[in-house]
């Protein structure tokens, strides 16, 4: 069964859920074992979003004639 891609906002949505769930404690060992796994999961796809999303990002800044300038965020000028 192929693994459905979720959005930032789905992925942070079951991560609290799973987050929630454990810290009750209730859940049995090998439930835990399991949510823990897909919050691994969950975690590397978020991150990779977000990273995705960092390179996409420009930063305006102010160029030499005074109008606002697009600087790609790694610009290592700034």
């Amino acid at each position: 069964m192929a693994e459905k891609k979720l959005t930032f906002e789905q992925a942070m949505a079951r991560l609290e859920e799973i987050v929630a769930t454990m810290e009750k404690g209730e859940a049995p060992l090998e439930q835990s074992l399991a949510l823990f796994t897909e919050g691994t999961k969950l975690l590397g796809q978020c991150t990779a979003l977000l990273d995705k999303a960092e390179q996409q990002v420009t930063k305006l800044t102010r160029g030499a004639d005074g109008e606002p300038e697009e600087v790609p965020m790694e610009d290592p000028d700034l």
